[in-house]
């Protein structure tokens, strides 16, 4: 089955992982990590989202990140974008740098803002890379102690849950971080702690965020919707979906169509047959091919899943 679409209002707060394909790695030298901080910075101005933690490891990054009104799925791929044609570029190489899609799980940020900035400034500590958080260059730990200035960085939120006072609160801000020395992997912050891997919270929270998403998603997609959505993406004509004969492309735009109607359940199959003028088993039969199809075909899979970003 196609992942669910993630979940979006503005104010959201996301842990977020950026992890290369297979687990290479994203930074080669200090060049670039300062462009991945020059290209941070150019997306947070452009698009109106908020950073308030990140941790850049050899082969992945960890961000607390707080969403705008643009979706978060928009700012990661134009991020992982251009910082792969850097990368491309300066060190003379080609294809995929970063694995797929970009891990993201919404977070309480009432419960658990301060936790989730915690785990991310140790996470070199996790690794045995550094003793000390102060001792790691790159992460915002050391903006966070006044040591380092990063115009992009947000660490007023943060600070201010230990005190008005920017001294004291940046004491209390070291005293949480000494205090969490010892902990180890935090599952919850990479795959949510329900039945939901797209959340982090409490029951209220997790009830709350899915319950409007589910209503939104109900209000907005209608069948036509998503025929639009799909045949944009694949740039087609969707007048063609009724011509006869047994065009490859046609079929899968056909069977991309019922798969993500069966995921969202924005109409009925019987609807479908008679935009497409397909039969019904014909359309759930290309559906479940797809599905079998995606476990092994990556294009296809991604197709999939901005697909469902979109109308998400």
């Amino acid at each position: 089955m196609a992942r669910k679409p993630r979940i979006h209002y503005p104010g959201a707060l996301y842990h977020v992982i950026l992890r290369g394909n297979a687990h290479q790695d994203i930074f080669f030298d200090d060049e670039d990590r300062y462009r991945f901080y020059l290209l941070l910075q150019e997306s947070m101005e452009r698009y109106g989202h908020r950073i308030h933690a990140f941790c850049l490891m050899t082969n992945h990054v960890h961000m607390a990140l707080q969403s705008g009104e643009v979706r978060l799925s928009r700012l990661m791929q134009n991020l992982s974008f251009r910082y792969t044609r850097w990368i491309n570029w300066r060190h003379k190489r080609s294809g995929h740098l970063f694995q797929g899609r970009f891990k993201a799980v919404l977070v309480d940020a009432d419960t658990y803002l301060l936790e989730l900035v915690r785990y991310i400034h140790l996470n070199p500590i996790r690794a045995g890379l550094a003793s000390n958080p102060g001792e790691y260059p790159w992460s915002s730990h050391k903006a966070y102690c006044g040591m380092e200035i990063m115009p992009w960085l947000t660490t007023e939120w943060v600070l201010s849950q230990f005190s008005e006072k920017k001294r004291q609160a940046i004491n209390a801000y070291r005293n949480f971080l000494m205090d969490g020395m010892k902990e180890g992997h935090r599952a919850e912050f990479h795959r949510g702690n329900g039945e939901d891997s797209r959340v982090f919270g409490n029951d209220k929270f997790i009830e709350k965020v899915l319950g409007q998403a589910e209503q939104k998603l109900k209000r907005t997609l209608t069948l036509e919707n998503l025929i639009d959505h799909v045949c944009r993406r694949y740039q087609i004509n969707k007048s063609a979906l009724k011509e006869r004969g047994k065009d490859r492309l046609m079929s899968e735009v056909r069977g991309v169509i019922a798969w993500l109607l069966l995921e969202t359940g924005c109409g009925t199959l019987t609807e479908l047959s008679k935009k497409t003028m397909r039969d019904i088993s014909s359309l759930s039969s290309a559906a479940r091919r797809l599905q079998r199809r995606a476990k092994s075909d990556r294009s296809l899979s991604s197709t999939v899943e901005e697909l469902l970003e979109t109308i998400g």
